[in-house]
């Protein structure tokens, strides 16, 4: 199924918009309860005027909250960024650790954001469970657990650890593209051969087709005989 996303999703990366490991730190934590589109479009800002952790430590609250206000639950993600740059600062010289143990310490980091910052930023493989994510390995049966570090774990057991970084961005890829949550588009998938949930969405090839969204649509109907 790995290598089907793979011929699927020739080229993935993180959707997130960022230059650097403290920018894509930020954009994770905004990121929660949020869409990538939406942070996309706050970050612009905020990063032309946050350029370094002690920008952060140092922030006028007021302007800070306003700025990243369009990701939603601003007042506790100001909270994150303000104590992740103080954390920074004081810790480690201002830079992002690189390392799973020292991240999970900082302020708005849990494990999926620590994954996201290795695999992307420092190229440490990494499996990212968001709900995309565990929604679709819990679909193909890869694991029954709803816990996502249980995901995590559990996937990471099936997959090797070089692929963990991809198979993520596949993975979530196929979910925001096909496999949706509701009306999956079961008749287009190049995992439909293999898909103990098949059937979910619907089946016939051309109604499957009018679900698929994103850049890659004309790629996977082509898959799909279309």
């Amino acid at each position: 199924m790995n290598r089907a996303l793979a011929k699927a999703f020739p080229h993935v990366y993180c959707e997130l918009d960022f230059t650097n490991p403290l920018e894509l730190t930020v954009a994770t934590i905004l990121s929660a309860q949020s869409t990538d589109k939406r942070v996309n479009l706050t970050t612009p800002a905020l990063f032309a005027r946050y350029r370094t952790a002690m920008d952060y430590a140092q922030a006028d609250r007021g302007e800070l909250e306003q700025l990243i206000r369009p990701t939603g639950f601003y007042r506790n993600k100001a909270n994150a960024l303000m104590g992740l740059g103080r954390e920074l600062v004081e810790r480690f010289d201002g830079e992002v650790p690189h390392t799973m143990a020292e991240l999970v310490t900082l302020p708005g980091i849990g494990r999926k954001t620590a994954n996201v910052v290795l695999g992307n930023a420092f190229g440490i493989p990494g499996i990212t469970v968001d709900t995309h994510f565990g929604r679709l390995v819990r679909r193909w049966r890869w694991t029954a657990e709803t816990d996502p570090v249980k995901v995590e774990h559990a996937v990471g057991e099936l997959i090797e650890r070089r692929e963990w970084t991809l198979l993520s961005h596949r993975v979530i890829f196929h979910g925001r593209r096909v496999c949706h949550a509701r009306k999956p588009a079961c008749g287009v998938c190049v995992l439909a051969r293999d898909c103990p949930s098949y059937g979910t969405g619907p089946t016939e090839p051309l109604v499957a087709a009018e679900l698929v969204r994103g850049p890659e649509t004309g790629h996977l109907l082509a898959l799909a005989g279309l």
